[in-house]
């Protein structure tokens, strides 16, 4: 069976207590249980500030 490496840029808002790592952490999980995907990781983020 083929497997391809697909990769995202997610641009999420958040409050600013919340934890970028563990969004991200959260978001690789949904992905391994909903979408049959053999894995998933974060490897970086990048916060953005406003204004």
């Amino acid at each position: 069976m083929p497997r391809t490496d697909l990769f995202f840029k997610v641009e999420v808002e958040h409050d600013e207590d919340e934890d970028p790592q563990r969004l991200g952490e959260e978001i690789a999980r949904q992905l391994m249980k909903n979408y049959v995907v053999r894995s998933a990781e974060l490897s970086s983020y990048v916060r953005i500030s406003e204004g």
